[in-house]
């Protein structure tokens, strides 16, 4: 019987919601293994958050650091992983961490042979390399420039990013870029200028770009401007979905199943109350992301899981399509500053690679956030070794807090003055006798790297007095950059009811699931690593178990 005689009108094998990492990486897996694929993208632009990160990827025994004789497997990820992730998460996320270690080394082979895509090592080192299972380098790549010219009718329709990505990561986040822009822009000149003129782009940009140009090779049919509206049932499973379109609305028929990969639900009031009480004042991701996914498939049984868990990421602020939006920050090692809560104490080390998960501690009776609002507080000298960052702080009248003395500075951010003058002195004293007995600011290996002692010099140069006036205070938000929480799945990337049983024809990849990594993130790049890898588990299974 033809297509439309059965009320549809369209037919695919896989429909992928979403054109972000996970979901360009499901449909050229389906793609590349002979399936019609169709992508739905509700933007008019595609790539999602992706497209707006800098595409650090964490993948653990990657090709690239094996080539240059570094040691890792598997099993040393796993344990990593084990080790570090919050307890009890272990007994729930084992089966999901052993599908992502065992999948994601060849994740990132594949897409280097079926795209044009390059990566580099980044050398950077896991969050908790001390931690069992931990490397101090290798597991982190990320994009080479790619030309977006190899879109053709695509090319300008990439989201853009608050930063310019002509820039690699490497270049951006590791070089001398935030420090120094200006004497960093003229030495990269060169480069830059030929990139702008050949239209190429790295990181998030460059991702996307790459995927894409991989999907279109293998006949993908991209349709942006459609936001998916309702899952459709057909003898117990799903057999398509029904997408809002300009002109009207569609069916479109998939075979094989529909793939989730709509990204998070920052920009839904209600469920970022629920799931996110409290005051959260920058978001960093598209507005587009609405939790459409994970209402589709609640609709259709699906359990939802992991929702209070987010990329929470310090951050300053910018502008991005005329509202607010979370700029993150690089910076935060750096001497000179200190962070406090409310009531005008520390609460972390400054350095602590998932400083927003702990701004995110809640009261257990209340659930509501027990250290917000927070502030970063700092002196002269930061404001003059960090440029850039005080350039964009003062983007926003208001934003940044300028004070003579600290009594001053407190009255004008509502803190304690007897308290933060006790603060800043015992911190201050610490740095003297050059140790946070507190905190132990600067003492591991991440914070180590990112305060240039990497050697161990014995000097721990994270720490510096707050003692030179004038005194600032910038606001330290709860900045989602994304959410990640959604439908519970299984290891291959099925979802599941709320019995257990999987709802056929069903899955869901990256951030839009129940991400087995959530909020205390084990490496820089453990948001797009898992998102790629678990596109390419979705799109495998798709094609195994729907013949």
């Amino acid at each position: 019987m033809a297509v439309a005689a059965q009320g549809w009108d369209e037919d695919a094998d896989v429909v992928v919601v979403g054109s972000g990492a996970a979901g360009l990486t499901a449909a050229l897996t389906a793609a590349a293994g002979g399936a019609r694929v169709v992508i739905l993208e509700k933007s008019a632009m595609l790539g999602g958050t992706t497209a707006m990160s800098g595409a650090g990827i964490w993948i653990p025994a990657n090709h690239h650091m094996l080539a240059a004789g570094m040691s890792d497997s598997k099993d040393e990820a796993l344990t990593y992983i084990r080790a570090v992730a919050p307890e009890g998460w272990q007994a729930v996320e084992d089966a999901l961490w052993r599908a992502f270690v065992d999948h994601a080394p060849e994740t990132l082979e594949f897409i280097e042979r079926h795209t044009p895509l390059a990566f580099e090592l980044v050398h950077h080192p896991d969050l908790y390399s001390e931690a069992p299972g931990g490397k101090y380098n290798g597991r982190m790549v990320s994009t080479l420039p790619i030309s977006r010219n190899l879109l053709g009718r695509w090319r300008d329709r990439i989201r853009p990013s608050t930063v310019p990505h002509l820039f690699t990561y490497d270049e951006l986040r590791l070089g001398t870029l935030m420090e120094r822009p200006v004497w960093s822009i003229f030495k990269l000149g060169p480069r830059l200028i030929w990139r702008f003129l050949t239209r190429r782009v790295a990181m998030g940009n460059g991702l996307v770009t790459g995927l894409l140009k991989g999907c279109l090779d293998r006949g993908c049919h991209i349709v942006a401007e459609a936001r998916a509206r309702r899952l459709i049932e057909s003898e117990d499973r799903i057999a398509g979905i029904e997408v809002e379109l300009a002109d009207g609305t569609r069916r479109i028929r998939a075979r094989r199943g529909v793939v989730l990969a709509t990204g998070g639900f920052e920009w839904n009031a209600a469920l970022r109350e629920r799931y996110f009480p409290g005051e959260t004042c920058l978001i960093g991701a598209p507005d587009t992301n609405t939790g459409d996914g994970h209402a589709m498939a609640e609709a259709v049984g699906a359990r939802l899981e992991r929702m209070d868990q987010a990329n929470i990421y310090p951050s300053t602020i910018a502008t991005y399509e005329g509202r607010r939006h979370a700029q993150p920050l690089y910076d935060m090692t750096q001497p000179h500053s200190i962070l406090v809560n409310r009531d005008a104490r520390r609460f972390v080390s400054e350095g602590e690679p998932n400083v927003g998960v702990a701004l995110d501690a809640r009261d257990p009776a209340s659930g509501q956030p027990i250290h917000m609002p927070a502030w970063r507080i700092f002196d002269a000298r930061f404001a003059a070794n960090n440029s850039l960052a005080m350039r964009i702080a003062r983007s926003e009248k208001g934003w940044l807090r300028k004070a003579d003395d600290l009594a001053t500075l407190a009255r004008m951010t509502g803190l304690d003055a007897g308290q933060l003058g006790a603060t800043v002195a015992r911190f201050n004293c610490f740095v003297r006798q050059g140790k946070d007995d507190d905190f132990r600011r600067g003492e591991t290996a991440w914070e180590r790297f990112y305060s240039g002692d990497m050697e161990g010099s014995g000097v721990n140069s994270a720490l510096g007095t707050i003692e030179e006036p004038p005194f600032y205070a910038m606001p330290f938000p709860r900045a989602l950059l994304v959410t990640k929480g959604g439908p519970r799945t299984n290891e291959r990337g099925q979802v599941l009811r709320a019995d257990g049983s999987r709802i056929a024809g069903l899955y869901c990849a990256g951030v839009a699931m129940a991400n087995p990594i959530g909020s205390k993130a084990v490496g820089a790049g453990t948001t797009l690593g898992p998102c790629l890898t678990w596109g390419r588990i979705c799109g495998l299974n798709l094609l195994r178990e729907n013949v």
